[in-house]
């Protein structure tokens, strides 16, 4: 079982022949019906028709006059995941997690569907940043040591009444009272419930390492705490179920693995809906006044959302539908957001080289946490290089279709982390972009 709980955490350049070829087809094509589907796919795309080759004719043709790198998203299908993260959740509102989109432009998007309510923020300077912007509602996903923080929360009505933070031990609640500096706001508190699966009395454990609160009692104990000292009020409770919802249980070519996956979250899910009824339970004796019980993810809305402890779900993932996704059977969403890298050499046939596209995402290393070239379909790295930091060889017949200065389209392993690397996405609609706004760190915020 170890291996599972691991698991959860010399050459000649083209001819001129073959390049006038392709030039040769676009022009003739360029004069046929562009209206039908095909036709027009194989005009601009140059290469075999794919089913997802309409796609990137669109996404071509919506960036024709930008240079990549850049990045996309897709309002069609981002607003299509937003519609079937709200059906899935069956009535309860969907708490927009932010570090999955960190882009205020899409926030606001999101948070303006029926359905939606509420952030769930990263990083308190953040909370603080979308409070003073205009969010009335922000909850801190984790504990944090920022004193400056604190002080600019304790002594601002405003701020105090919209964020609320997340605590686990009380420690936290002495640090923020050291931090104050003189400010007398009532600090808004949230509890996290550690929502592991422990079995053979807890020498075996799937989930994040997260809140040390695992027991009903232990969560009653640190609610007495709040509510005992001056200064603080007791709101919420949250329990991200990591092992359930952002481990994927469908991984192509691990069958086995895919099938234990599946069969460890479905317990996962019995205990935790027991246990967290009854947390939930103690905590009210101790705060009848709760507000919410948070519980979910992108991958398990669904599964959380029946629950009657729980009162609102956490998605943003699924917003942008990143690669990570494609593994769930749980949830299938459209691919929203992309970044494009521009071909800049040519080594030889079936070989393309593009400028960077090494954007590793976040938890254990492995091949799964690299960006996946998409568009064209069919390309693959180079095993001995990978996805390179300033160029990146991309193998397959594709290559042989693209010319210097085309675009290659790349989705992302996770969600907002690649805004991290872009200060900018360019949103497009139909074959059009419509607005290009800024990412975090176009705004000039870089929270981690």
């Amino acid at each position: 079982m170890k291996w599972l709980a691991a698991a959860i955490y010399g050459v000649k350049p083209r001819s001129r022949h073959r390049a006038e070829t392709k030039h040769e087809r676009g022009r003739t094509l360029s004069t046929t019906d562009r209206s039908h589907p095909r036709t027009t796919a194989v005009a601009d795309a140059g290469g075999p028709v794919t089913n997802r080759t309409p796609d990137r004719v669109r996404y071509d043709r919506a960036t024709a006059h930008l240079d990549a790198p850049l990045a996309i998203v897709d309002l069609e299908a981002f607003d299509a995941n937003a519609e079937d993260l709200v059906r899935r959740a069956n009535g309860k509102p969907i708490r927009v997690v932010s570090k999955s989109v960190r882009c205020r432009a899409l926030l606001d998007r999101v948070l303006a569907r029926e359905g939606f309510a509420g952030i769930m923020a990263f990083t308190l300077p953040e909370a603080l940043w979308l409070a003073r912007a205009g969010a009335e509602d922000v909850l801190v996903a984790y504990p944090s040591a920022d004193r400056g923080g604190y002080a600019e929360l304790a002594a601002d009505p405003g701020l105090a009444a919209a964020v609320t933070v997340m605590v686990d031990d009380p420690s936290h609640l002495d640090l923020i009272d050291a931090a104050r500096d003189g400010g007398t706001e009532e600090i808004r508190i949230c509890l996290e419930l550690d929502t592991s699966l422990r079995l053979l009395g807890g020498r075996l454990r799937f989930g994040a390492l997260r809140s040390p609160l695992h027991e009903p009692d232990h969560l009653a104990d640190v609610a007495r705490s709040v509510t005992r000292r001056p200064g603080f009020r007791l709101v919420g409770i949250m329990a991200y179920e990591a092992h359930i919802a952002g481990v994927g249980d469908a991984v192509a070519g691990r069958m086995l693995h895919s099938r234990a996956v599946r069969g460890m979250q479905s317990v996962a899910r019995r205990e935790l809906a027991r246990r967290r009824a009854a947390a939930v339970s103690a905590v009210r004796a101790v705060a009848p006044g709760l507000e919410f019980v948070n519980g979910g993810g992108t991958g398990s809305v669904q599964h959380t959302a029946a629950e009657d402890a729980v009162t609102e779900i956490a998605a943003g993932s699924g917003l942008y539908q990143p690669r990570l996704f494609d593994d769930y059977t749980s949830y299938r969403g459209r691919p929203a957001a992309l970044f494009s890298q521009p071909v800049v050499r040519r080594p030889g046939p079936g070989v393309v080289t593009v400028l960077g596209a090494g954007y590793p995402a976040s938890g254990a290393a492995g091949r799964d946490r690299l960006p996946g070239p998409y568009l064209p379909e069919g390309l693959r790295y180079d095993a001995q290089e990978g996805a390179g930091e300033v160029q990146t060889p991309l193998l397959g017949s594709p290559a042989d279709d693209l010319s210097i200065g085309d675009k290659v389209w790349f989705r992302h392993a996770k969600a907002g982390e690649l805004c991290e690397r872009f200060d900018t996405l360019h949103l497009v609609d139909g074959d059009r972009v419509t607005a290009s706004v800024p990412t975090y760190r176009g705004e000039g915020c870089t929270f981690l």
